[in-house]
């Protein structure tokens, strides 16, 4: 990640403006690396630096069910779109510190909330920051990767979660969904998962979001970054190999 890194800290450095924060938008599909880098990114810039997933910003599983939403977590609607624009045009108006919602992977849930404090950078990352709020970003980034390999990297993660949860009674991959499941079961429904669900979300809405992005990260094998490319004033793009 650190060439990756040093090329959004790169243009974040550019943006800087006294009077405001920068505001930060790492997008890509799910399991694409994006918390990485936005905490690579973070602890490479000076100054007061913030990270929030827009992860919290999902209605809770509450809402979802009534609304008839489950199957489509994580899609547009999912989200607590003015809720997430609302904090953003905080943070560029400098009103922090904020509290914003906080969300769990153990629980599949949102869970509680923190306070974000007052901030030279904010660095906002998830799959829709930038369809969500791509006027409210000082610097819009996309992380490319293969869909082969996104596929690869989301049932390792899901089998990754069920072997910390499956024990805890308080964990979502201890539900009855998990129930009997063994290694070899848990990968195959990450499989039917992101066939299903992530990789529509991706083509349908994900991916078209890259040309909001001031930078293009394509990640290989290994998390590996292949190319950076940053769009100038012009709208035209420039590749760092």
């Amino acid at each position: 990640m650190t060439d990756a890194a040093a090329a959004v800290r790169a243009l974040v450095d550019a943006r800087r403006c006294p009077a405001a924060p920068v505001v930060v938008g790492i997008a890509g599909a799910v399991a694409a690396g994006k918390t990485v880098l936005a905490e690579a990114v973070r602890d490479g810039l000076d100054g007061r630096v913030d990270v929030v997933a827009t992860d919290g910003f999902l209605f809770p599983n509450s809402v979802l069910h009534a609304r008839g939403l489950v199957a489509r977590k994580g899609f547009p609607e999912s989200y607590d779109v003015a809720a997430l624009r609302e904090f953003l045009g905080a943070a560029r108006d400098g009103r922090l510190p904020r509290r914003v919602p906080c969300y769990s992977h153990l629980t599949y849930d949102v869970d509680g909330d923190r306070e974000v404090p007052a901030v030279d950078v904010l660095i906002v990352e998830g799959v829709n920051i930038l369809a969500a709020a791509p006027d409210l970003l000082d610097v819009g980034v996309y992380v490319d990767v293969d869909e082969a390999l996104l596929a690869t990297w989301f049932r390792a993660r899901l089998h990754d979660l069920w072997v910390a949860g499956r024990d805890d009674r308080t964990s979502f991959y201890s539900s009855p969904i998990f129930a009997g499941l063994d290694s070899a079961a848990v990968s195959a429904l990450a499989d039917e998962v992101w066939r299903s669900v992530n990789l529509v979300n991706l083509r349908e809405h994900i991916e078209p979001s890259r040309r909001h992005a001031d930078l293009v990260i394509t990640m290989g094998a290994d998390h590996a970054v292949l190319d950076v490319t940053t769009r100038d004033d012009g709208g035209e793009t420039t590749q760092d190999r």
